[in-house]
């Protein structure tokens, strides 16, 4: 991309606060962004060939969404844990395989895309953010879900077409879980806790394309109190 075509954009940007940049082939983050820290609040970067996020990423004070989606980033530096306003984190169709510890500092996020990366493990440091209402990992290598998500605030937990096998019955201490998704995974029926039926807030079960079949769920303990909120939450938005 040509530097007046660049130009022209950061232009817009000053006026906006928007910077849209996607399918350009770039692969670096803009050095010339430096320039618009103070008042940028929406980056999209997505499907370019960017591999690694600058130190300067941190300085953006204003950013409340950035995507860069479809791109060949395979870690994320520690100074993204210092964007204190960003509420929209879309980093699907990467390689990530963990996130950095600076990532509990993100105290407004509110959805947080990590689908088609190459994470093997559940991210362990996400409990203490508070805002969190949808955290997609879907089409990654999961294979088990640990204790520790009963620390999650999500609203919507998204872990279809994974590796998963094992699922701690601690994930229906999630407080403000509402939908679990685990389509297309490994699990068996009783690898399916019988608390989320019985002692969660989950309305929605997605489990469609595992080693069993999906009405042998009716024989749990608790299916009918599940069943109860189903319905429930399905007249409330009909």
């Amino acid at each position: 991309m040509g530097n007046s075509a660049l130009k022209a954009h950061l232009e817009t940007s000053e006026k906006t606060g928007v910077f849209q940049l996607t399918g350009k082939n770039l692969q670096e983050f803009p050095e010339e962004l430096q320039r618009l820290t103070g008042n940028l609040r929406t980056v999209d970067l997505s499907n370019n060939k960017i591999e690694t996020l600058p130190a300067f990423i941190g300085n953006f004070q204003q950013m409340k969404s950035l995507t860069i989606s479809n791109n060949r980033l395979t870690n994320l530096p520690a100074e993204m844990g210092k964007l204190k306003k960003l509420e929209t984190l879309m980093l699907n169709g990467n390689q990530l395989t963990q996130l950095p510890a600076s990532f509990s500092q993100l105290k407004a996020l509110r959805t947080l895309s990590l689908s088609a990366n190459q994470f093997r493990e559940f991210p362990s440091n996400l409990g203490s953010l508070r805002q969190l209402d949808l955290l997609d990992l879907s089409k990654n290598h999961i294979q088990a879900v640990p204790p520790e998500v009963s620390e999650l605030q999500a609203i919507e937990i998204n872990l279809n077409q994974n590796q998963i096998s094992a699922l701690s019955p601690e994930v229906s201490r999630c407080p403000r879980l509402k939908v679990l998704r685990l389509q297309e995974n490994c699990l068996e029926l009783s690898s399916i806790p019988s608390s989320i039926l019985t002692h969660s807030n989950v309305a929605l079960l997605s489990i469609e394309g595992n080693l069993f079949e999906v009405k042998k769920l009716r024989d749990l303990e608790g299916y009918d109190q599940y069943m109860e909120r189903f319905t429930a939450t399905k007249k409330k938005f009909a």
